[in-house]
């Protein structure tokens, strides 16, 4: 009897492991940056209009790698103005991550931050019951749907806390990514346990119709190197594929007819494509932007 999949989520060490691989080995952030420099300068355009005080709301801010590029850009458009970013991270280890970014970071000096260790749904509470309902010039959710119980509940939540001017980007993966193709096929063999929930880009404009909210959507294209997940033994490829499927090891727990299925899918144009004798995950991102 082969031991029961867990989920990846239930040992957090080797889940960041798994992530930081993940970040190695894809253009995931290369992607983000590209987007950062390119399409953001346009959305933040009128963020700031006639403010002194521009407020920020990270939404599963993490490490801080992404925040601080997109800060980075608010600074460029509306330089001098005080900038509040508040932070949303239920993670101790990636909050003092990014604290130590911030510490080593310069051209800092006209932005405020502040961490709440939380969960998106925490926060959402916790100000529910203190009765508060600050505002925000930008809100950005970056790879943190998955983690939420309730999706539209929480992006109609967050969306209500926008000023006039300011706008709430998402980015997910998109739904032509192999992620969505994986998902679709192998989600429910997968030990998630409500610990994650599979959304991506295609999931959204249906959500956001009903809500009657208006949005852009943009693709970007990224990948990611999963050539060592076929070496039997290999210890990044087992970490990749624990990324890949959520799972705890699942070179070793899973049934060897899933694990024979997933590793052929993997190969397979829906997933990958391969380029001189390396197998490239298509990691594609979709960005939701959405208006007040």
């Amino acid at each position: 009897m082969a031991s029961p999949m867990r989920s990846l989520l239930a040992d957090p060490d080797r889940y960041l492991q798994s992530f930081r691989l993940f970040l190695e080995r894809s253009t995931e952030h290369q992607s983000m940056l590209e987007f950062v420099e390119r399409q953001l300068p346009d959305v933040i355009a009128s963020i700031g209009n006639g403010k002194s005080t521009i407020n920020v709301l990270s939404v599963g801010g993490g490490a801080g790698e992404m925040d601080l590029q997109i800060l980075s850009k608010i600074q460029a458009r509306y330089p001098g103005v005080t900038i509040n970013n508040d932070v949303i991270e239920p993670s101790a280890d990636q909050i003092s991550k990014y604290k130590e970014r911030v510490a080593q970071a310069s051209n800092l000096e006209n932005i405020k931050f502040t961490w709440h260790r939380e969960t998106a749904y925490e926060y959402e509470s916790r100000m529910n019951a203190e009765k508060k309902t600050k505002k925000w010039d930008f809100i950005h959710m970056i790879q943190m749907l998955y983690y939420v119980k309730d999706v539209p509940a929480t992006i109609r939540y967050f969306h209500s806390l926008l000023e006039s001017q300011a706008k709430l980007l998402i980015i997910l993966v998109s739904g032509k990514s192999g992620w969505e193709t994986l998902w679709k096929k192998y989600g429910s063999s997968f030990p998630l346990e409500d610990l994650c929930s599979y959304v991506s880009s295609a999931d959204l404009p249906r959500m956001l119709d009903s809500a009657g909210l208006k949005y852009q959507l943009y693709e970007l294209p990224s990948h990611m190197d999963i050539t060592s997940c076929f070496i039997e033994g290999d210890k990044d490829g087992e970490l990749l594929l624990d990324f890949l499927t959520e799972t705890l090891d699942f070179a070793k727990n899973a049934p060897p007819e899933l694990k024979h299925q997933l590793m052929e899918d993997l190969r397979k144009p829906g997933c990958s494509e391969i380029r001189d004798g390396k197998v490239f995950f298509n990691n594609n991102l979709g960005v939701i932007v959405i208006e007040p």
